[in-house]
């Protein structure tokens, strides 16, 4: 599939558009001009618009210098040739110096910038005031000072990035582990146990027709097998650190800051008298709820409510994206919440219109009170 246009980055929102303004001075300035020095003014400025859009694009290693040095080569012949005040251009191309990672380009690069800006100066000694000299020199100083200031920066974001990068690796290896511990555990619970059921199971088989009474009495040996592999099954949940909801919400807003989507949460977070169990299910039908608005609303706002009456737990969550395609609704997520939600009695209805709500009721069971 053919990857869809973009004039500049999505990411960088408006910034790019809005240096576009500045190059209406050089444009002002070649307006001056007639016959064949106006037609060539005006091509070398939409090479230059073309070149500051391709910088946004182009790699280190590809073909950023060569769009940099087309810059700096159409601000000496503007500077030079046209209008000394067209040197204002290099700020365009100071800013994507400030991009080099590699010392040396960038060094040569700054370098060859200031020759560029300075040398049609020196050599419109005569054309220029020494009042002028005086009004340019502060932003000649400011031109060449900021790449170290926007380089700067983007060592910071890429250093966020890569802290970011290497807190997700970290999470994903606390999961990976404790999936390892709980696979162990019910290994070596439930391993034997379940060996010792199928075997008693082949032998009531056998006996059922010879000799019922034995056959009876094997029965009842799996019976007590089996409450006593359900006790360790119990025993090892019971020591798993469940997430609750109140932490399942923090998480959650984090996530959902990092995609630049705005959270509203109304209500207690805190479920007080809620099993374990039944706010490790709904926590992770939460964040399945928000992985889904993250992956394809296109939402800018997500609102969380949970309320908490005698019978029943609720919990909706609210997006104002583009709804829910209908191939998503019978995808792997929804059916994974589903059937969490089946082991507690839960429900899950999911509507989608002027964004999708999805909608989530648990039964407060006597039984799971009084454990």
């Amino acid at each position: 599939m053919r990857e869809k246009f973009q004039l500049f980055p999505e990411k960088l929102g408006f910034f790019p558009y809005v240096w576009l303004i500045y190059l209406f001075l050089p444009i002002i300035n070649t307006a001056q001009e007639q016959g064949l020095k106006l037609v060539l003014g005006y091509l070398m400025i939409g090479v230059f618009a073309i070149s500051y859009r391709q910088l946004y694009f182009a790699s280190e290693e590809g073909s950023f210098s060569y769009w940099l040095a087309t810059q700096m080569v159409i601000i000496f012949i503007l500077s030079y040739f046209y209008n000394p005040y067209n040197f204002f251009m290099g700020f365009f191309t100071a800013n994507f110096i400030g991009y080099y990672t590699n010392s040396f380009k960038f060094k040569v690069s700054l370098g060859s910038l200031a020759i560029i800006v300075s040398l049609p100066i020196i050599l419109n000694l005569n054309s220029i005031a020494p009042k002028q000299y005086l009004f340019f020199l502060p932003f000649l100083i400011i031109m060449l000072m900021s790449p170290f200031g926007i380089r700067s920066m983007n060592r910071h974001q890429q250093l966020e990035l890569k802290l970011d990068e290497a807190n997700e690796h970290i999470k994903q290896l606390v999961k990976r582990e404790e999936r390892m511990r709980i696979a162990r555990d019910l290994h070596d619970t439930l391993g034997h146990t379940l060996s010792l059921i199928t075997l008693k199971s082949q032998i009531v088989d056998r006996l059922i027709t010879k000799d019922p009474a034995r056959a009876q009495l094997e029965a009842k040996e799996i019976e007590r097998t089996s409450r006593a592999a359900l006790r360790q099954v119990r025993e090892l949940v019971s020591d798993m650190r469940a997430v609750t909801i109140a932490e399942e919400m923090l998480e959650v807003q984090v996530i959902l800051q990092s995609a630049d989507i705005t959270s509203h949460f109304e209500g207690d977070a805190k479920l007080v008298g809620i099993p374990d169990l039944t706010q490790n299910i709904l926590s992770l039908c939460l964040r399945e709820a928000i992985t889904n608005i993250i992956k394809h609303s296109r939402a800018k706002n997500c609102n969380v409510t949970l309320e908490q009456k005698n019978s029943e737990v609720t919990l909706i969550v609210r997006d104002d994206g583009i709804g829910l395609k209908e191939d998503h609704h019978d995808g792997n997520g929804l059916k994974g919440m589903n059937e969490r939600l089946s082991l507690i009695e839960g429900s899950l209805a999911v509507s989608s219109g002027e964004g999708t709500t999805y909608t989530i009721n648990i039964p407060i069971i006597i039984k799971e009170e009084t454990a």
